[in-house]
């Protein structure tokens, strides 16, 4: 077994290889391969870049550089450490029904452009966060989410993932009663109570993800698997999401974008099954990392 300095100097040497981002204590950091140990951002590049996250997405390809020179063993920290990697995002994104399987399931036809909501920031929640269980229909969806880098307005469907910086997992957690309150239902408020967006732990850089359209997501409560789909299943991919949303709005630095939760929501089932207080929450990105969630 090799001892604690070996660890380490294994982890500078291969800490170039990708782009993992995450947000620890309100500050920008480095995440090495294990996720175990973070490097500030703001120290390691002598004050050139800014310990605020949305200064980090707005520089994105500059952190890239850093990265790939970082030799720093950083610090060790537990999952529970982590904030979410944009925590103070200013726009929020949600896209409905948009793997083909939960269309199916829930009954919907097939969407003709990207249903799309807002989840407000103040239910931002942390990647291992308790989650609030205060209504009896409280539903889960894990997803794989996307990070805005740059942005701007009128990207074009070819640079959609261009102007992505990275890629988590997360939960859009809903309140299915308040969601279909109204005729016609609205989505936004029900999608965010307090701690219904947790998502994390950390940022991997789309520049370098392999198979970025063919990732793999996965929900289990309890230790029983809900839900496990494809994004080849999408049926508006992440360009085609970024090209529509910035159309119409500009995409800003730190942006989060939902991109849809494949089949197997509560809602959906026969008999209809929602979270209670007591319930784990286990979402998975496969190749990238888990968070886990505790329902209070």
């Amino acid at each position: 077994m090799p001892n604690g300095d070996t660890l380490a100097f294994e982890n500078m040497l291969t800490y170039g290889m990708n782009l993992q981002f995450g947000v620890v204590d309100g500050r920008a950091v480095l995440v090495h391969p294990q996720g175990d140990r973070v490097t500030d951002v703001e120290r390691v590049s002598d004050g050139t870049l800014s310990s605020d996250p949305l200064d980090c997405f707005a520089n994105w390809a500059r952190l890239r550089r850093l990265a790939e020179t970082c030799v720093d063993a950083g610090t060790t920290v537990s999952p529970s450490d982590f904030d979410a990697p944009s925590p103070r995002a200013r726009q929020i994104f949600g896209i409905g029904l948009n793997y083909r399987a939960h269309a199916v399931e829930t009954g919907a036809p097939i969407p003709d452009s990207p249903l799309t909501f807002t989840k407000f920031s103040s239910s931002i929640n942390a990647p291992f966060g308790d989650i609030p269980v205060t209504v009896p229909t409280c539903d889960w969806e894990v997803e794989l989410v996307v990070v805005i880098g740059n942005g701007g307005r009128d990207i074009v469907k070819e640079n959609g993932w261009q102007a992505v910086a990275g890629v988590c997992v997360g939960q859009d957690v809903s309140d299915r009663l308040l969601q279909r309150a109204t005729q016609p239902p609205q989505f936004n408020l029900g999608k965010s109570r307090r701690g219904y967006t947790p998502f994390g732990p950390w940022l991997v850089d789309a520049h370098t993800l392999a198979n970025r359209d063919n990732l793999t997501v996965s929900c289990t409560v309890n230790d029983v698997e809900k839900q496990r789909g494809s994004t080849d299943d999408l049926i508006f991919d992440v360009p085609t999401i970024v090209a529509y949303l910035s159309s119409i709005v500009e995409l800003l630095p730190g942006d989060v974008i939902f991109t849809g939760t494949p089949s197997g929501v509560g809602g959906a089932r026969k008999p209809p099954e929602f979270l209670q207080p007591g319930d784990v929450v286990v979402s998975t990105l496969h190749g990238v990392a888990s968070i886990t969630n505790h329902c209070v």
